[in-house]
């Protein structure tokens, strides 16, 4: 990695923990985190089951880097109280803010956030992510609210910024959502002038 350009871009994953989950849907996924590692960008995940999982498993694949941001406080609750996994993550970070406290810190963590398949919590990420303004990828196709956040932007009626790129192939979302990351960097501030 180049440290002269910055930190890597943190991919933050978020979707179904459980529920069905069609292999097609599964290999979308798993190829959605081949294109993060692909990108050299590092994926961040709730540390959950499910199609993030996947994500981080096709992440592994490439050899990127992945990061688990877990409910629990512990490695023992991250398993036994919430069964969470733990293989193919390489960096764990211990919340012990539960389920809903998660999501604020998976979602603040990473620079990009991107949406597949998705039910209740998902939607709070999505949200969160929506209100602070973040850069949204959303894989389409991939059922739940990744295939309604469309439904319900027209409600929403709340300028915050956030720039929303909906595509229904992993590779092409990845690699559209990094473009306008790169292109739209946060501000910095600058240490000496104090502005950004």
């Amino acid at each position: 990695m180049d440290t002269t350009q910055g930190p890597r871009i943190k991919i933050g994953v978020m979707g179904s923990a459980g529920g069905e989950m069609s292999p097609s849907i599964i290999e979308k996924c798993k190829e959605l985190g081949r294109a993060i590692a692909d990108e050299g960008c590092a994926i961040l995940s709730g540390g959950c089951p499910g199609l993030p999982h996947y994500a981080v498993i096709g992440c592994k694949e490439r050899g990127g880097l992945t990061v688990g941001v877990s409910p629990a406080l512990s490695l023992d609750e991250h398993i036994s109280r919430y069964r969470s996994p733990i293989d193919h993550i390489d960096v764990m970070i211990y919340t012990g803010n539960g389920l809903m406290g998660r999501e604020v810190v998976g979602v603040r963590s990473s620079d990009i956030i991107v949406i597949v398949g998705g039910r209740s919590g998902t939607l709070g990420e999505f949200a969160i992510a929506y209100d602070e303004g973040r850069p949204i990828g959303v894989l389409t196709g991939t059922g739940g609210i990744a295939d309604h956040i469309d439904d319900f932007l027209p409600v929403i009626k709340k300028k915050t910024g956030a720039h929303i790129t909906f595509d229904d192939e992993p590779r092409r979302l990845i690699e559209r959502c990094v473009a306008h990351f790169r292109a739209n960097p946060p501000h910095i501030l600058d240490k000496e002038a104090g502005e950004p």
